[in-house]
C-alpha cells in the first residue's frame, strides 16, 4: 500500500518526536531523576506511539475503503486492515 505523502510526513514527525522524548528519559535516568517523572515520561512516549500507529492504521482503512479492490490485489483486505486496528486498542 502507497502510502500518501502527508501521512508519511506526519508519521515521521511523530516518530522524530518519540525518539527526543526517549533520548528525554535516557537523560532522566542517567540524571537519577524521581521513579514517578520517568514513569510519565513513558507514559507520553508509549501513547505517543500508539498514536502513530493509529494514524498508520487509519490510513490503511480509507485506502481499503476508497479503493477496496486495488487493496485486495495489493494484500489488504478489509478484515486483515480492521483486525490490526483491533490489535493496537
Amino acid at each position: 500500500m502507497e502510502l500518501p505523502d502527508d501521512v508519511v510526513d506526519d508519521l515521521r514527525k511523530r516518530l522524530r518526536r518519540v525518539a527526543g522524548q526517549v533520548q528525554g528519559v535516557e537523560r532522566m535516568l542517567a540524571e537519577g531523576r524521581d521513579c514517578r517523572d520517568v514513569v510519565t515520561q513513558l507514559t507520553a512516549v508509549s501513547k505517543a506511539v500508539d498514536r502513530a500507529a493509529f494514524k498508520l492504521v487509519s490510513a490503511g482503512l480509507a485506502y481499503c475503503i476508497s479503493d477496496p479492490a486495488k487493496a485486495e490485489a495489493e494484500g489488504y483486505v478489509l478484515p486483515e486492515v480492521e483486525k490490526m486496528f483491533m490489535n493496537l486498542a
